[in-house]
């Protein structure tokens, strides 16, 4: 447990130290989700592009799954550590990897069992439906893994060792880059191809966190015997875990509305969206590194009550996003024309695709605000401030303004759903953090 880095580090340097490890294997794992698209796209077919892009819901369900065990976990650890209760935290830790490994074979079942409803109401068409099934299919087989992984990741944070989970996400996605032609193409699977290198790679990166905790971990441990814990510890973990996952579901949901709202313009919008989203994952993907990079800072230092230097950390963080947004937002822009044209030789979904990439940075500086605000409510355990915020930005203000803004402006409402929803979530994210600064300054944390 590395005390010193939560305590006395310089903000900038703790922070920074903390989030680089997880930006760089965010923006890895969205490289190595452009390469996938990439590799599909060399296809030529159009329909295997959609059939794989209408089934990104649910990967984003999976890891979703696994931030109810992961970031919930993470969240409760951060604590209690800040509070030198480090056996607890560990208990925690055991209790959270095999339930999130449980969790993945419940779902792995359901998603075999009800397949084809499942992808029809995702968007698939009859020309998409046989790729999006072979694809479908490798990932629901693959869940339980891929649900475990999102745990080791989010809890060696916790610990001070957030190189050690970057290097386990690094090693997962280095497979899949290497897997994805090599089943796709040598093997002639197609969309199955690209899903079994995923797969694969998550069961790599599995069995390198297994190894790390075994060999490296002072807090978390993967002992059965402590992985009991009092209800209301699993209480604590699932205020802050549904919140968190919800975020991801909403993210999945907001796919899926807007796959079905972009279905009567054909498959060709479909596609260009898949790949603008992509290709924008990666300054989502950025963003959310760097807010989330942090929360164990966040935690600790709310678990210790030091005041001071939580707010100095609150003010790095929204000042260091949002000059992050506003430089992803300009890059972007400028070269969508060029990003576009390395995936596809259709000008018809090219052009479509440079659309929309330039829309979704619109709302660059605001994401960055609703991020860091969700980061510090599920750090500081107010679960309600971060289910409120988890229902909004992809769920219910999205829905809302992806609703009216189609039916007024056709096309190009899909289009600026996204921000407009951002710019009501962002409003949100301030009153909720002005509320849980004063709550701090006023009253003991607890855990």
């Amino acid at each position: 447990m590395q005390r010193d880095l939560f305590e006395r580090t310089p903000v900038p340097r703790a922070y920074l130290k903390l989030s680089v490890p997880v930006v760089l294997a965010m923006v890895l794992s969205v490289v190595y989700n452009m390469v996938d698209t990439w590799f599909i796209s060399l296809t030529g077919d159009t329909d295997l592009v959609a059939g794989v892009s209408v089934c990104a819901p649910i990967f984003v369900l999976s890891v979703a799954m696994g931030d109810i065990w992961g970031l919930g976990g993470s969240s409760l650890m951060s604590r209690l550590l800040g509070q030198k209760r480090d056996r607890e935290a560990g208990a925690v830790s055991a209790f959270c990897l095999y339930a999130a490994f449980g969790t993945g074979l419940v779902f792995m079942a359901a998603m075999l069992l009800f397949q084809n409803p499942i992808l029809r109401l995702l968007g698939a068409n009859e020309q998409s439906l046989p790729h999006a099934s072979d694809y479908f299919t490798w990932i629901a087989l693959g869940t339980p893994f891929i649900i475990f992984s999102m745990i080791p990741n989010n809890q060696l944070r916790s610990e001070g060792l957030a190189s050690l989970g970057m290097w386990g996400a690094v090693a997962g996605s280095a497979a899949n880059i290497l897997l994805d032609p090599l089943f796709i193409f040598t093997f002639g699977m197609g969309a199955g191809g690209a899903a079994l290198a995923t797969v694969l790679s998550n069961v790599l990166s599995c069995a390198l966190y297994v190894l790390m905790i075994r060999k490296k971990c002072r807090v978390m441990t993967l002992d059965p015997r402590r992985a009991r814990i009092p209800g209301e510890r699993v209480g604590e973990i699932l205020r802050i875990g549904v919140p968190a996952s919800v975020t991801n579901i909403m993210s999945s949901l907001s796919m899926l509305i807007t796959n079905r709202a972009l279905e009567p313009f054909g498959n060709e919008r479909i596609a260009a969206m898949g790949i603008a989203m992509k290709i924008n994952m990666i300054c989502l993907m950025t963003l959310i590194g760097f807010a989330f990079g942090g929360q164990p800072l966040f935690g600790y230092t709310y678990g210790s009550r030091d005041r001071r230097r939580f707010r100095s950390t609150l003010r790095f963080a929204y000042g260091f996003e949002a000059a992050l947004g506003a430089c992803y937002a300009g890059v972007l822009y400028l070269a969508a024309p060029f990003l576009l044209r390395r995936f596809l030789d259709d000008e018809r979904v090219i052009e479509a695709g440079i659309e929309m990439l330039r829309f979704m940075q619109l709302s660059s500086l605001l994401v960055g605000v609703s991020l860091v605000t969700t980061c510090v409510c599920q750090a500081v355990g107010n679960a309600a401030g971060a289910l409120v915020l988890s229902l909004s930005r992809q769920g219910i203000l999205f829905f809302a303004t992806i609703t009216a803004l189609t039916a007024w402006l056709g096309f190009r409402g899909i289009l600026l759903a996204q921000p407009a929803a951002d710019l009501l979530t962002g409003i949100l994210a301030i009153v909720i953090v002005i509320g849980i600064l004063r709550k701090f300054g006023k009253a003991d944390t607890g855990v």
